[in-house]
């Protein structure tokens, strides 16, 4: 019986054919944080100085939340938002919120149709990727709950009809502060839809000075072009859901947004929604900085725009001139943080020093690739 040659396979071979079936097997592997750099350049053509707002603009889109813009007129809020959606070629609409909007103006209305004899449904600028609420505050209680089934169930119920909202979804809210005249304060439960807010203040002498010699021979917007698709920013919403959150890390969300309750100087705490959230965003904000896996710095600095606006404070704590921002600041100084290991830092497989993981922040060391050298690693036999 011819027996066939007996071809001598290395250790190579086995691991670079594992790494050929696994790259036929798995989904190319997007670049977050390159793709995320781009688009963030390409906002702050509009947005001078204000890095961090357009860092948490970003981070809140890819953890597939709603952002809630809130500051004093002219300060950039609208623009903030027009140049986040012009930057992803999608589908984007604006409404201008006022007294007399009908919550139909939002989601859309039925149509007596007369050549068919039934109702066709029209639908509403909700329907959109992107989706700009210039002074929401303005608009009156029962148009602003209008969108409360949109922006957590990502339908629209129209006569008894359900309608889906096309992904990536993002209501952009943009609001004055509420001793401003001609106002509705937002109720705590759409308050608690939005996963983040943030105030963009007054720039800094330089940023302003940038910003007029920028606004003054053209218009930026009119130049501002699409740096990213709807498809892609899809991709990096699957790739944030993919980030690594430990067990000690994720206790320490828990007691973050739990200790929000107990506070004598607030009347409601955070939601569990607002954990959820809070996990989200720091995903999104590791994502960001080219890590797979979340450290407390990412929860500690998603805690301040993710739970600030949630927070109700007593009767006693408003004349005592609490803000919620030093609530949240308490509650960090407060709770505990996970520690770092120590020991030897990890090596490759091919004996390479890597930097230091916290391994007790990344359950999955042991098992990590990286994504562009496709170098598994793992952890460095403790020193006896």
């Amino acid at each position: 019986m011819h027996r066939p040659p007996v071809i001598p396979v290395t250790r190579d071979d086995v691991q670079d054919r594992a790494m050929s079936n696994r790259d036929l097997r798995s989904p190319p592997v997007i670049d977050v944080r390159t793709v995320a750099q781009r688009i963030v350049a390409n906002i702050e053509r509009i947005m001078v100085g204000k890095t961090g707002a357009v860092r948490t603009a970003l981070i809140t889109l890819l953890a597939e939340g709603h952002l809630l813009v809130e500051d004093v007129p002219g300060v950039g809020k609208t623009s903030l938002a027009k140049a986040l959606a012009r930057s992803i070629d999608c589908t984007v609409t604006r409404i201008q919120f006022t007294p007399d909007l009908l919550p139909s103006d939002i989601t859309g209305v039925s149509v007596f149709n007369r050549n068919t004899g039934d109702f066709d449904f029209r639908p509403g600028p909700v329907f959109a990727n992107v989706v700009v609420g210039d002074e929401i505050n303005r608009a009156s209680p029962k148009t602003q709950s209008a969108l409360l089934e949109c922006m957590e169930e990502r339908q629209v119920t129209v006569d008894g009809h359900s309608y889906p909202l096309t992904g990536p979804f993002m209501v952009i809210a943009t609001q004055n502060p509420v001793e401003m005249e001609g106002t509705y304060p937002l109720p705590e439960a759409q308050r608690d839809r939005f996963t983040a807010r943030i105030s963009l203040g007054y720039p800094d002498l330089a940023a302003e000075l940038a910003m007029v010699d920028e606004h003054a021979a053209t218009d930026p917007f009119a130049a501002l072009e699409p740096v990213s698709t709807a498809a892609e920013v899809g991709a990096l919403c699957q790739a944030v859901r993919l980030v690594h959150v430990s067990a000690d890390l994720r206790r320490y969300v828990v007691e973050v947004v739990s200790a929000t309750r107990r506070l004598a100087e607030l009347r409601l705490g955070a939601s569990p929604r607002a954990t959820l959230q809070l996990m989200r965003a720091s995903r999104a904000a590791a994502a960001l900085t080219g890590r797979d896996f979340v450290v407390p710095d990412d929860v500690q600095t998603m805690a301040q725009p993710v739970l600030s606006h949630r927070l109700v404070l007593t009767a006693q704590a408003q004349v005592d001139q609490v803000s919620q921002e030093d609530v949240v600041r308490q509650v960090l100084a407060r709770v505990p943080v996970p520690q770092a290991p120590t020991g030897p830092p990890p090596v490759s497989l091919d004996g390479r020093v890597a930097d230091r993981v916290p391994d007790r922040l990344a359950d999955s060391v042991e098992v990590r690739a990286e994504r562009n050298g496709a170098v598994a690693w793992r952890r460095s036999p403790r020193v006896q």
